[in-house]
């Protein structure tokens, strides 16, 4: 019996054995992509304590649904809920060249291919962006213009 738990003992000893190797540290996009969207997919969103302003007035209502979903693979994609006249649907998104602070997501709504500032503290993301109105045009009632922050919650 007592070899028999001798032999025991040595084979857990063995098959714990460190092979030495370490895992490369990650590199500043692999962290900055870990920001946005965790272990793979993270979907950020207003309610639960977040917050939209644009040109510093608090527009929280028209967003309180709003969601981003952000996915780092296969391929780095997002899908937007609520998203109201500034967001698409869903699309690709990418860090703006030479800067992994910034993002921009394709599409076709007023959000898309603009660089949107992005920090993270814990479970939240804020985004900074401007919108420009076309030069030399009068922009309509409920016109999307101007300089908004997004702060979202991660969502459980």
């Amino acid at each position: 019996m007592r070899t028999l738990l001798a032999l025991c003992a040595l084979l857990l000893v063995f098959s714990c054995k460190d092979d030495g190797e370490v895992d490369p540290p990650k590199t500043p996009e692999e962290l900055a992509i870990e920001d946005l969207t965790g272990s793979g997919t993270i979907t950020w969103a207003v309610a639960g304590g977040g917050s939209v302003t644009r040109d510093g007035r608090n527009e929280t209502n028209v967003y309180q649904t709003f969601e981003l979903t952000l996915n780092s693979s296969p391929g780095k994609t997002y899908t937007s809920i609520n998203g109201a006249d500034l967001f698409d649907a869903g699309g690709s998104w990418a860090f703006v060249t030479g800067s992994l602070d910034k993002i921009i997501l394709d599409g076709s709504k007023p959000a898309a291919k603009i660089p949107i500032s992005f920090t993270r503290t814990g479970d939240n993301l804020i985004l900074t962006f401007s919108i420009v109105a076309p030069s030399g045009r009068t922009m309509p009632n409920g016109a999307v213009a101007g300089n908004y922050t997004f702060t979202l919650r991660k969502k459980a």
